[in-house]
């Protein structure tokens, strides 16, 4: 059983920045891969953006690409989700995920998630 914690959303303007966090329980966080999904209203949750358990392997969807990073510390059972040149398309719930592969992430554990607004 995995917990997951996430913190760091707000409101902020087009543009801008947050750094999204998720704090995991569990003395086994480094087996896990981890990911970011999101969803708006009315929309289908998407997934944003994924890491394996070393931290060695990341991947991304298309359009976060180049303005969002993933990344964790195992030290810490924490992973971050810095966002960058945020639009207000990315305005959405985030949730952090963990499972045993990058595989199956859209399937493992969740969190309650972190509101994110970007203001145009």
């Amino acid at each position: 059983q995995v917990q997951l914690v996430e913190s760091g959303g707000g409101l902020v303007q087009a543009g801008g920045s947050l750094r999204l966090s998720c704090a995991a329980s569990g003395r086994t966080f480094s087996t896990y891969a981890m990911g970011w999904f999101r969803q708006a209203p009315g929309k289908e949750r998407e997934f944003v953006a994924g890491i394996n358990g070393s931290g060695g392997i990341t991947n991304y969807a298309g359009s976060v690409k180049g303005r969002f990073t993933i990344s964790r510390d195992n030290a810490k059972n924490t992973v971050y989700l810095q966002m960058t040149s945020l639009k207000p398309e990315d305005t959405a719930i985030y949730h952090c995920a963990a499972a045993i592969s990058m595989q199956t992430i859209g399937r493992g554990y969740r969190g309650q998630g972190t509101q994110v607004t970007v203001s145009s």
